[in-house]
């Protein structure tokens, strides 16, 4: 492959969309990221990426926040399309071909700014999205347990530890004031 000058870089470097066999994203990812790295194909692809979002589950009163492919059976790749770089592309391992127009000869098409940076901020919004749902409890609100061995107990919060997403909340057991480390999944606001 022949060398790009920095100037046509930055000029002709646009997103595009590989299709990818679904569930297969990030081990085409790793196979790019290791050719960009090791041959001459990191001068013309500059990122690889499989937009993610972080998901809360409940699983047995745990919660457990996992990773899920936001577009599945889609990689986004940052590069320069030159004739040897489509084919290599192409016949990257498991990459079914470029997102491209209807017409078996058609271009693969690149994004526009406005759906990269919808689909860049995306991950970012739904991130602080996650944040903020495992922050709102506050000190002093009275929340319900709804899950685990104190179910249907009432209480009080006395102090909110962000950090390891526990609540501590005071309940009455026997009448008298109990202090319980709690998840914010085992709670809900009254």
């Amino acid at each position: 492959m022949m060398e790009v000058s920095a100037n046509e870089n930055a000029r002709s470097k646009k997103w595009y969309v590989l299709r990818a066999i679904s569930g297969k994203e990030a081990k085409v990812k790793e196979v790019l990221d290791a050719a960009i790295k090791n041959t001459d194909l990191g001068n013309y692809v500059f990122q690889v990426l499989i937009p993610t979002e972080k998901v809360v589950t409940n699983r047995n009163g745990k919660r457990a926040v996992k990773e899920r492919t936001l577009y599945s059976g889609y990689v986004f790749i940052e590069a320069i399309l030159t004739g040897e770089v489509i084919y290599e592309l192409r016949n990257t391992t498991n990459v079914i071909d470029f997102l491209r127009g209807r017409a078996k000869t058609s271009e693969p098409e690149s994004l526009r700014e406005e759906e990269v940076m919808r689909m860049l901020g995306a991950a970012d919004d739904l991130q602080q999205g996650l944040d903020e749902q495992l922050s709102d409890f506050r000190e002093g609100e009275s929340v319900k347990v709804i899950f685990g061995p104190f179910n249907g107990f009432r209480g009080v919060i006395k102090e909110v530890n962000n950090e390891k997403q526990k609540l501590k909340v005071e309940v009455k057991i026997f009448d008298r004031p109990t202090d319980l480390e709690l998840e914010h999944s085992q709670v809900e606001r009254e």
